[in-house]
């Protein structure tokens, strides 16, 4: 909603900053899909590790 109303500004008035200031909240939304992928990536192999340390637990009769 933000973006929208931003751009819509910058469309109506040519005003550099609201641009500038669309570009950052693009740039933020852009890192947050980042950290988020990362998460996902995170969460993916410490499920994976802990899957296979129960496997090798009950290899060794733990």
């Amino acid at each position: 909603m933000i973006k929208k109303i931003a751009w819509d500004t910058f469309k109506n008035t040519g005003d550099i900053n609201t641009f500038l200031e669309l570009k950052q909240i693009e740039n933020i939304e852009n890192n947050i899909k980042e950290i988020e992928d990362i998460q996902k990536i995170t969460n993916m192999n410490v499920s994976k590790n802990q899957t296979q340390n129960q496997i090798e637990d009950k290899k060794i009769g733990l």
